[in-house]
């Protein structure tokens, strides 16, 4: 949080009179309405979460909370998060004391981050933005109601602010503060997937007088979530008695000079039972019935880069150890370029020189879960490491 005494101060002084301001406490039934009908647009009609940054004496926040929605207001000044306690009791909304600029509320919590007359007084305004917008669920919307006044005291404004925004160095300048509607579609246009402005200086319903500066509000919907899909892919657990075959990766790019169960993925059109037995043909020579394999392991696995997939395991049998299957069935490589070896390994005492998302569906297999998830964090190393932290989940 940033320290600024200096900006707490001004605004807990302000705190006892900030309600005296027609638009502020909307104690005037016409402006409270006007207020009202103006966010029941702004905000989705579906109740969702609000979060009313720099939410002052909670005017906004008990408007957004009557019309069904779940609050919580943030504003730096204890006194003003007092008074909006107070005014918001009984709604079942919450007032936390906190910096608007680094809100103390986790991550993609909210569907609306909605924000009055502050982000000009902010500094480095583009990356409070970008901040805000990572409080937001995908599809979720930002309600700026900003300004770029004439008719008020710079002096006073500049005292609460403390320099230090786009809005005050212009204020020495030309007498006008804030931020115009064009500056603000500037920097939110990057963020968002459709934004509009609406003007809001010609409704004197709403400031209890005639106004002629600039008054807005900037309504910003960020993308949707996108439907998730992710790679599926197949791998053999290929028995013979107690031992397990393996090959070892080479020339391909990824985890080079590991050992990793035949596998591959599934391609467009193919279910997964094909697409082992079309794999396995085409990496260790082998033609597998479908009555041959089954299905004994689903994974769901995160790189560590983050790319997300869903692993199917299949088991398949061979004969004992120099016994081969009663059709003479051997697996060999038929992918050199791709391969430097295949190789029997003890299934209960398996090599550390292995990935770890096949080490992980292997140790799975044979504790004998159904369902787990293999989740890598940034950083885990793609090679399966003993003394490493334990990745797999069972789901079940």
């Amino acid at each position: 949080m940033r320290d600024d005494t200096s900006t707490t101060a001004y605004w807990d002084a302000a705190a006892g009179d900030f309600d005296d301001e027609p638009d502020h406490g909307l104690r005037d039934p016409a402006v409270r309405e006007a207020w009202a009908a103006r966010l029941r647009g702004w905000l989705p009609e579906r109740p969702g979460d609000v979060l009313d940054l720099g939410c002052g004496t909670g005017s906004l926040a008990l408007l957004a909370a009557e019309a069904g929605h779940r609050v919580t207001g943030v504003d730096r000044s204890s006194r003003m998060a007092r008074l909006a306690r107070e005014k918001l009791a009984g709604t079942g909304a919450t007032v936390l004391v906190g910096d608007a600029a680094e809100p103390p509320v986790p991550e993609r919590s909210f569907d609306v981050v909605l924000v009055r007359h502050l982000l000009w007084l902010l500094p480095d305004q583009e990356a409070v933005l970008r901040r805000w917008v990572r409080l937001l669920r995908p599809g979720g919307r930002l309600v700026l109601i900003e300004g770029r006044w004439g008719e008020s005291d710079p002096t006073s404004l500049s005292a609460a602010g403390q320099s230090g925004s786009v809005g005050l160095s212009a204020a020495g300048q030309s007498g006008l503060v804030g931020l115009s509607a064009a500056e603000l579609s500037g920097l939110v246009g990057p963020l968002a997937e459709r934004l509009s402005v609406e003007q809001l200086g010609p409704d004197a319903a709403l400031w209890g007088r005639v106004v002629r500066d600039e008054r807005y509000v900037l309504v910003a919907d960020l993308a949707p979530a996108r439907r998730h899909a992710e790679i599926v892919d197949v791998h053999l657990i290929l028995r013979r008695g107690g031992e397990v075959l393996l090959a070892r990766r080479a020339n391909t790019g990824y985890a080079d000079g590991l050992l990793h169960a035949p596998s591959g993925h599934v391609e467009d059109g193919e279910d997964v039972r094909a697409a082992l037995l079309r794999e396995t043909a085409e990496e260790i020579g082998i033609t597998l019935a479908p009555d041959e394999v089954r299905a004994v392991l689903v994974m769901q696995h995160k790189a560590p880069t983050g790319a997300a997939r869903t692993g199917w395991f299949f088991e398949a049998e061979l004969g004992a150890p120099g016994r081969p299957g009663e059709d003479g069935r051997e697996p060999v490589n038929r992918e050199p370029e791709k391969c430097s070896e295949l190789g029997w390994f003890p299934l209960d005492a398996l090599p550390d020189d292995m990935v770890a998302y096949c080490r992980a569906g292997l140790d799975a297999y044979r504790a004998g879960h159904r369902f787990t998830l293999h989740w890598h964090e940034p950083g885990d190393p793609i090679a399966y490491d003993p003394a490493g932290p334990d990745r797999l989940t069972p789901l079940g």
